[in-house]
């Protein structure tokens, strides 16, 4: 019997075009896309489908969208088959949508505190102040060093824990190029910057977070009717109660998602879906375990053909 895990994707999953054939063939995935417009007050389906690209990835912008597309294709998910997940998890903003998943949070409450938090994010952090870099073929201690040796005096942190040899880091501009800089000398093979507008995950965005808990505060924290793996701890949230804790400390923390696939691992998990725009989660996935099929579902045809292998 399979144990499966669905996952959801995190800012840079973007595009435009996204979820407009899951618009399209479902009625179930228009209810969503017209949950979002009224809850913010915008048209999600234009944002969506027609950009301007410079307008989807205003980070404000950029969050509702990705968790609308992300929820729209898990409800033609969980029409079109029966699989009930043991394990959730997101990557930063898809967290949100694990939590949705679970039962935790109202899709309505979420599509409102992700464009909050996106906001909160970009005015943490004047553009051009921070910035982030990927670092490639380097050991999670050796890129911590890095960063140590960088700092003088500015802010350069781990970000995100991706996978082995793939650590994202984010801080002050010159404090990133200057990470950079001595990850190649100490034997990286690539530290590519990355086309953000924050230094997201720094303690830089340690305002945005007191913010958004504001925010978070207001909204009703339902039960947590499946697990939900943190990003800041890499474990399930032990509680409904640590919902709002939790994802305050996920905008200024590391997101661990190599730990975060050690533990659906773990937990027994043998089938993981990504659900919702981009593939970057089951492709880190796959190269985490090969033995463990993962899976991206972003459009209708995508959900129908993988019913279909599922009933074949």
């Amino acid at each position: 019997m399979d144990r499966w895990a669905f996952v959801f994707p995190g800012q840079g999953a973007q595009k435009v075009g996204m979820g407009k054939d899951l618009y399209e063939q479902s009625s179930l995935a228009r209810e969503v896309f017209q949950g979002a417009s009224d809850a913010l007050a915008m048209d999600m389906a234009a944002l969506c489908f027609e950009g301007p690209e410079e307008t989807l990835r205003l980070t404000e912008n950029t969050q509702p969208a990705i968790l609308t597309v992300s929820i729209a294709a898990w409800r033609v998910f969980q029409q079109e088959t029966d699989l009930q997940p043991a394990i959730l998890a997101g990557h930063s903003l898809g967290e949100y949508a694990a939590l949705v998943v679970s039962g935790a949070l109202t899709f309505k409450d979420a599509v409102y505190a992700v464009k909050q938090r996106g906001r909160f994010m970009q005015e943490a952090v004047p553009v051009g102040v921070g910035s982030m870099a990927a670092i490639l073929g380097l050991e999670d201690e050796i890129v911590r060093e890095a960063c140590d040796a960088a700092a003088e005096g500015q802010v350069v942190e781990p970000a995100n824990f991706n996978s082995a040899g793939q650590v994202v880091i984010s801080g002050h501009r010159e404090a990133v190029e200057r990470a950079s800089v001595i990850a190649r000398e100490k034997g990286a093979k690539k530290a590519v910057p990355l086309p953000v507008s924050a230094p997201f995950h720094s303690s830089l965005m340690v305002p945005a977070g007191k913010r958004l808990e504001e925010v978070l505060k207001t909204m009703t924290i339902g039960k947590l009717e499946t697990p939900v793996i943190a990003n800041v701890t890499g474990s399930p949230y032990p509680s409904e109660m640590d919902v709002v804790p939790l994802l305050v400390e996920q905008v200024s923390s590391p997101v661990f998602w190599k730990q975060s696939m050690e533990m659906m691992r773990a937990s027994g998990v043998t089938r993981v879906v990504e659900l919702g725009p981009g593939k970057v989660l089951s492709g880190l996935f796959r190269r985490f375990d090969r033995g463990i099929p993962a899976v991206s579902l972003q459009t209708h045809g995508d959900i129908i053909k993988f019913q279909e292998g599922l009933s074949a």
